[in-house]
């Protein structure tokens, strides 16, 4: 008797789970195998995730990458204003090891074009790929184990059926209410609106001068101002540079490389010169080393947007001593598609040496 009851046990166990299997491969929440046809398509915030079912679903001849400086872009403002399909692949907080693997795998759906926004501090040190445990390395392989983790996975379970809920016209509405970041993964509608900030998001409240003048004062306190210097290791940094950039570019030699440095606020150049000098010599000899090295590529354009006046010394335009307000993120596709701010091949230091004169001279108020 028990040895039948153990049977059952484990014959409706493994029913429940083929059913489980069934319906994500049916519903595929992160459209990893096909586009959403059968269900209306749903999209998650955790980038490291969606971008692996936003290669494989999406139609685009240019991929955007970046970190948080480049997370909130809308792709209809990138096609706009450089006219053309764009898919972004932004993750914040993202290092270059990570940043190099999902842009590996979406040059397998051959893309003429990357636009890439960099900044130094993507180069520090970081874990092998299959390490690193924030990205699915295996979901984005298309591997036996990234899909049997994808398919018999029941959290994936409770997304699809939830997806499928939805499209059901009666509960439509009453799922569309209760469906958030918190409690499903998969709560955007449009994948316009992935990680973009909300229409009625408070603008001029979260960007402004006070916040980043607030912001230096707490790195640049004795208590803090360790923080400054962490990741900034000029061989780890140029090592990961070769790694994931040069590698990449050097591997794709038909694909254009739109690649800016991100136009920081210039107090986070001064933070380093006042609480970590040595910092801020490692952050300038690596762009001294970077930026030869990527124009030495016919397919490179290398736009430098650190020493742009008008913005970076506009504190405005910040919420901290770095992350700059979508108004500048407009601006920034505006000078991608004017070719403004290009680094020139014949005189790569130029921009840096004006960066270097500014920060210098530039004096905070008390």
């Amino acid at each position: 008797m028990a040895s039948k009851n153990l049977f059952r046990f484990l014959c409706a166990t493994a029913a429940i789970v083929l059913m489980a299997a069934a319906l994500n491969f049916v519903v595929d929440p992160l459209q990893l195998f096909r586009p959403a046809r059968l269900f209306p398509a749903m999209y998650s915030a955790d980038s490291r995730m969606q971008d692996a079912g936003l290669i494989r679903s999406q139609d685009f001849d240019t991929v955007f990458m970046g970190t948080s400086l480049a997370i909130h872009f809308r792709q209809s403002d990138i096609d706009r204003a450089l006219g053309i399909r764009s898919l972004k692949l932004s993750m914040s907080g993202s290092n270059s090891r990570e940043q190099g693997f999902v842009l590996a795998v979406a040059m397998e759906r051959r893309p003429k074009r990357v636009i890439w926004q960099m900044d130094d501090w993507i180069f520090r040190d970081a874990p092998e790929i299959d390490s690193d445990i924030y990205v699915p390395a295996d979901l984005y392989r298309r591997n036996a184990k990234g899909v049997a983790g994808y398919l018999f996975s029941g959290a994936m379970a409770r997304e699809s059926l939830w997806i499928a809920a939805r499209a059901i016209s009666p509960f439509a509405p009453i799922v569309a209410r209760l469906t958030n970041g918190v409690m499903f993964k998969f709560p955007i509608a449009n994948v316009d609106d992935i990680n973009a900030l909300r229409p009625d998001f408070d603008v001029a409240g979260f960007y402004n001068a006070q916040s980043a003048i607030a912001a230096f004062r707490r790195i640049t306190d004795p208590a803090r101002s360790g923080s400054i210097a962490e990741g900034y290791h000029y061989d780890a940094m140029v090592q990961g540079f070769e790694r994931d950039a040069v590698a990449l570019i050097e591997s794709n030699p038909n694909v254009a490389f739109d690649i800016y440095f991100a136009p920081y606020s210039i107090l986070q150049f001064v933070a380093m010169r006042d609480a970590s000098p040595a910092t801020l010599k490692i952050a300038y000899d690596f762009a001294a080393y970077a930026f030869p090295r990527l124009l030495q590529f016919p397919n490179v354009r290398l736009h430098d947007f650190r020493d742009v006046k008008d913005v970076t010394h506009d504190l405005g335009n910040y919420g901290d001593v770095i992350h700059h307000s979508p108004v500048v993120d407009l601006k920034i596709l505006s000078w991608l598609a004017e070719r403004k701010h290009v680094v020139d091949r014949a005189a790569p230091q130029a921009s840096q040496e004006r960066l270097k004169a500014q920060v210098e001279a530039y004096k905070v108020n008390p």
